[in-house]
């Protein structure tokens, strides 16, 4: 049934400039209209005609620590409310159940576990392969040559996991074809909401994520019980979170190193881009217990983490650092000190270069989201002297 409601909405989408025909929705359950009479598209049985919203209750809660931007209510009958905030409340309706009567209009509905999903938001691919449910995704918002993750390379080499445009540009008639039935997508959507309009005219949900605005990187790898929570995962993400928080133990216990970091890129046309106070890679270093070296005066927490700044007001703040992390995510991998040098001549005034405390970040750094607590805890390992763990970093060679 559920493939059938797809190839109804693909030969509404394709014929939808030619002939006088809407897809409307009332309470978030899908219609179509023809000559003044309606037909609602359903998969759920008579048996669960009868469940209503408001006879549901609250069963529990997620229990969260760090995360601030969702939250997850568990009622009765197994319904899933995610709350994601400042966006909106998604109701998660178990397979074989009906949508419940009485739903108000903005709660959008997922109706099952989502088995042919669209991924823009790169942030949760980590988290979706870790908790074991890459087989529920079915598109990608990235093209192969994008991901730093093996999983997601490797799954669209072997083409079950197929490009279908990017978040501003999706190719809605190949996801339809393909049964698709979520689009998992960024705050960047925000800024197209045409484009959530279409995916949602033509029955593809679509579940805006939040992590972004966890200013708390501890915040930010929580979201992983989102996404177990979304693709019925909720003991694989627990366990994960607590194998990975439990790293981090014995370095936010200990007292802060003393030591200064510049966390930053030169960009091409020779300015510096470098990290706000606010941001959760200066909160990373701190509970790693150094000190960023940051450029604005505000404790502002919004997803604008970074800024560019000239050459001379680097230097002037950041020459006496003690350790120098070149962020080679966005900016090509160095390998040597000369290398950096190469970028601007000043770099040699640097203690951090005179002292041989130069590192680089892998590539896999901003898209392995499940590594934060790892990543504390190298960093920790970097400003007191001990051997890395991982290669989320590495020490640039003196040549």
């Amino acid at each position: 049934m559920r493939r059938g409601r797809r190839i109804l909405f693909l030969l509404l989408f394709a014929l939808l400039c030619t002939f006088p025909c809407a897809c409307a929705t009332q309470g978030n359950v899908a219609y179509t209209e023809d000559a003044g009479t309606k037909e609602k598209v359903t998969d759920a049985s008579a048996s669960d005609a009868d469940i209503r919203w408001d006879n549901l209750k609250i069963e529990n809660s997620m229990d969260l620590s760090y995360a601030t931007q969702f939250s997850v209510d568990y009622y009765t009958g197994g319904y899933k409310l995610i709350s994601v905030s400042d966006i909106g409340d998604y109701l998660l309706v178990p397979d074989g159940k009906n949508v419940p009567e009485g739903l108000p209009s903005d709660i959008t509905v997922i109706d099952g576990t989502p088995k042919h999903a669209y991924l823009a938001a790169t942030s949760g691919m980590d988290f979706i392969v870790k908790i074991g449910r890459l087989n529920n995704l079915s598109f990608s918002g990235t093209k192969e040559d994008g991901w730093y993750i093996p999983e997601a390379k490797q799954a669209m080499q072997a083409q079950t996991l197929a490009y279908a445009g990017k978040y501003n540009a999706p190719d809605v008639e190949q996801m339809l074809a393909g049964d698709c039935d979520l689009a998992i997508e960024s705050t960047m959507i925000l800024h197209n909401p045409e484009v959530k309009e279409q995916l949602e005219t033509c029955g593809i949900p679509v579940i805006v994520e939040h992590s972004s605005y966890e200013t708390d990187p501890l915040g930010r790898l929580e979201w992983v019980k989102f996404y177990g929570a979304l693709f019925d995962a909720e003991d694989a993400a627990e366990q994960l979170f607590a194998s990975e928080t439990a790293k981090t133990a014995d370095v936010l216990n200990e007292a802060p190193t003393g030591k200064t970091v510049a966390f930053f890129y030169v960009t091409t046309n020779g300015g510096v881009n470098v990290r706000k106070s606010g941001d959760y890679v200066s909160k990373m270093i701190e509970l790693a217990g150094g000190t960023c070296i940051t450029f604005d005066d505000s404790d502002e927490e919004n997803a604008l983490s970074t800024m560019t700044i000239q050459m001379e007001t680097f230097y002037e703040q950041a020459k006496d650092a003690d350790y120098i992390i070149y962020n080679s995510t966005i900016d090509s991998e160095l390998t040597s000190v000369s290398e950096l040098l190469q970028k601007n001549a000043l770099f040699a005034d640097f203690k951090a270069v005179k002292e041989g405390h130069v590192y680089g970040t892998g590539k896999n750094m901003f898209q392995e989201t499940t590594g934060y607590g790892t990543m504390i805890a190298d960093m920790h390992a970097i400003f007191t002297g001990q051997e890395i763990k991982s290669d989320y970093f590495y020490k640039l060679t003196e040549e």
